[in-house]
């Protein structure tokens, strides 16, 4: 956790050459830092030319100087941004100088964690700051701009608002006895949980397409040596990434490439052919490539049309993740009467435009759908929760069980959803979210 007393400082733009470059700094010490540098606090939220100073005065660099007081600043401490020339050396002066001056580096994603500590931002509009900046598509781009105006974090507030009224009546249940046959009865309880249901149906729907766009689908090609893996590889690429050869065994290691499927990013992983008796390298790329079975979304596994499978092979193939068999080279061998997968070639393209609905289902995205916002897997994990507490108290009250139980599972479900934006944290989760962040973020 930030100690809000500190000053920081990090550069905002990336490492390395750049016609800008720009140094930001955030914290109490800001005014005294320019007075130093500059000579003068710049005016609030006007770019001022000034000359970047060292201790003797002399010039740093020139540049613009922006100053945001607080609290209307990103930070909601006093800002300073300092955009020079984006030269490695001359960054690293700038920053040099600020620290002589009192400030310290800042951890990765100290500003976007004192936003969040200073009301600016919920937990859920940070993190779609960081998904923003590594949207692998336009359409992962405005579903991460979404959550940063707020459209997942309101959704969320008009559920918790639902469970917190419901609530409300089982609470007043409580203290009415008397009256709960007529309570449970009630055409207004059934419509709350009614709309409770519709509330978490849309917005898991929502949030499982924006957890597609921002963490992506990971697929992995596997299959027997001469299946056809490495090819379907450069179909789905559109380029030729792997090597394509007729000698068994020609993929020894694993070879990532990402693609996009209507803006759905896909990390594709193509993998060593399985197969007994291989030579020692080839029995490590093997071992690795189960090991990336195990961990994908998804696991193409490519047979041979003409060969077919061997005695038992598909049935040895465990469906955690799923698998989809992919029937390859109908342009020399139709695929079998009645088979269960997709049939294609990756040599003419056949069946592809299949397959890549199939992924795309596979990852529960609807290319172009309205009101999507970037989503992580911790706030469909504490949607599913606070959905399922929901369920248990609705069925509690048809069982015309303890209101009081009722009224907790309630509760739990209001602070599952207090998970996403922040309101119920734990310092261990912070830190584990803004340590993914850039440094000058």
């Amino acid at each position: 956790m930030s100690d809000d007393s500190d000053t920081i400082v990090a550069a905002a733009t990336p490492p390395g050459r750049g016609g800008i470059g720009i140094v930001r700094i955030s914290g109490p010490g800001t005014r005294a830092i320019a007075e130093s540098m500059l000579g003068h606090v710049p005016q609030p939220r006007h770019a001022d030319t000034a000359v970047f100073a060292d201790a003797d005065g002399r010039a740093i660099d020139t540049g613009l100087a922006l100053f945001f007081p607080a609290p209307r600043s990103f930070t909601g401490e006093d800002v300073l941004e300092l955009h020079g020339h984006g030269g490695p050396v001359v960054m690293d002066l700038i920053i040099r100088r600020v620290t002589e001056l009192g400030a310290r580096p800042a951890r990765p994603g100290e500003f976007s964690e004192r936003a969040f500590l200073n009301d600016k931002i919920d937990l859920a509009q940070a993190e779609a700051i960081a998904d923003l900046i590594g949207a692998g598509s336009a359409e992962a781009a405005r579903a991460a701009l979404g959550s940063l105006a707020g459209e997942f974090s309101r959704e969320i507030a008009s559920l918790t608002t639902q469970i917190m009224e419901l609530r409300a009546f089982v609470e007043a249940a409580i203290d009415f006895p008397d009256e709960d046959v007529e309570f449970l009865d009630s055409l207004a309880v059934r419509g709350r949980l009614s709309g409770i249901a519709e509330s978490f149906e849309r917005i898991g729907r929502a949030a499982n397409q924006g957890r597609a766009l921002s963490e992506g689908l990971t697929v992995v090609i596997a299959g027997r040596p001469n299946a056809g893996k490495s090819s379907l590889l450069n179909a789905l690429a559109g380029h030729d990434a792997a090597i394509v050869t007729g000698i068994p065994g020609t993929t020894r290691d694993l070879l990532r490439e990402r693609i996009e499927i209507d803006g759905l990013p896909i990390h594709v992983i193509d993998t060593a052919g399985l197969r007994d008796r291989p030579d020692v390298i080839e029995e490590e790329g093997i071992r690795r490539a189960r090991a990336e079975m195990r961990r994908a979304d998804l696991v193409l596994y490519v047979i041979d049309s003409g060969a077919g499978p061997l005695r038992g092979e598909l049935e040895a193939l465990a469906n955690d993740p799923p698998v989809v068999a992919v029937w390859n080279k109908i342009d020399i061998a139709a695929s079998p009467a009645g088979h269960t997968g997709i049939a294609i070639s990756a040599l003419t393209g056949a069946g592809l435009p299949a397959l890549r609905e199939r992924l795309k289902a596979a990852a529960g995205y609807r290319a172009g759908d309205a009101g999507v916002f970037s989503a992580r897997r911790r706030h469909l994990d504490a949607l599913a929760r606070a959905e399922r507490l929901v369920q248990s108290a609705a069925a509690r009250l048809a069982e015309r069980a303890a209101f009081e139980l009722v009224a907790e599972e309630l509760r739990l479900a209001q602070r599952a959803l207090g998970e996403i934006t922040g309101e119920v944290t734990s310092e261990a989760l912070l830190g584990a979210i803004f340590a993914g962040f850039c440094i000058g973020k």
